[in-house]
């Protein structure tokens, strides 16, 4: 059981037409409505292939690239946020994207309700918020309870890619997906971002400014008493 995050803020920001009209329109064409009752992620997508779980995708530019480039591939992407969802579903529309689907709801009761048991081929969270003031840092998306749920969903040897901007909560991450024995960090701390994710227009202004990203990359092990130690404290 996932312990309650509420790690988003429900903001009234400024929705275009073009974004109001593709939720009105396109969204139940692309979209899969909540429900409390699991999905079969074969049928929702008509086809066996590797299946990825996007969790806040923002605006769907990297989402939208990273399903264009891979076809072979199905991804799954969540977000709360209309604006984000409408242009993202007009990003599909546009791009013929037929391996990409939208649930508009909190990514942790979809875990919980919607997604069954080694489901997933692999998941992305790009950016989530950070939260950076001390006394806010317990609405962080990454805790020990979400990951050990995320884990339950993995399918071995799938992976968990996590990207910030924010150092610490890069080290963070690397603390409680450490910690987690079901994973292994694939890196001996941080990841090289991988060829897949492209460099996002927030990403490359913070670069000129001298920002740095950390990506994460963990992977699904079933036998954890199997991998050396060496493995199991790589990020420490």
């Amino acid at each position: 059981m996932i312990h309650t995050i509420r790690s988003f803020v429900l903001r009234q920001g400024r929705i275009s037409n073009a974004q109001r009209r593709a939720c009105e329109t396109l969204l139940p064409k692309y979209g899969i409505p909540f429900k409390r009752e699991q999905i079969k992620l074969e049928s929702v997508f008509g086809r066996q292939a590797p299946k990825i779980l996007e969790i806040g995708f923002g605006m769907g530019e990297t989402t939208a690239d990273i399903a264009y480039t891979h076809p072979d591939r199905d991804y799954l992407a969540v977000e709360v946020h209309t604006p984000g969802v409408g242009s993202l579903l007009n990003q599909i529309e546009t791009r013929g994207l037929t391996n990409l689907r939208i649930i508009q709801h909190d990514a942790v009761e979809v875990m919980q309700h919607m997604l069954s048991p080694m489901s997933l081929d692999g998941v992305h969270i790009f950016f989530p918020d950070p939260w950076p003031k001390a006394k806010h840092h317990k609405r962080r998306l990454i805790q020990p309870s979400f990951v050990n749920h995320l884990c339950k969903l993995l399918k071995q040897g799938a992976y968990v890619h996590l990207a910030t901007d924010w150092e610490e909560y890069a080290q963070h991450m690397i603390a409680v997906l450490n910690n987690e024995r079901l994973l292994y960090n694939t890196a001996s701390q941080y990841a090289n971002r991988p060829a897949y994710r492209p460099v996002t227009k927030f990403e490359k202004r913070g670069i000129k400014l001298g920002h740095a990203v950390w990506d994460v990359i963990f992977r699904r092990n079933s036998n954890p008493s199997s991998l050396p130690e060496t493995a199991l404290n790589k990020a420490d």
